[in-house]
């Protein structure tokens, strides 16, 4: 079962990625967006993780402001 962050919980985690990961977010996005055509959250967590190493958490954050971004996108 996934954990439900609260907004100020995600955005503390984002602010950490760099320093855990030596990664910026938007290099992260970058890096999902290239990644594979994956359609649910956990695969997209779950690829992540098992590509680039990283921390359940992390992963989860950077995919969660992923889907955030792209969702405000397609309202424009």
């Amino acid at each position: 079962m996934s954990q439900v962050f609260s907004q100020e919980t995600h955005r503390n985690m984002l602010a950490r990625i760099p320093h855990c990961t030596g990664r910026e977010v938007s290099d992260w996005l970058r890096t999902v967006d290239e990644g594979p055509a994956l359609f649910r959250f956990e695969e997209k967590v779950s690829w992540l993780r098992a590509e680039h190493d990283l921390a359940y958490g992390h992963a989860k954050a950077i995919i969660h402001e992923y889907d955030l971004r792209r969702a405000a996108r397609k309202l424009l």
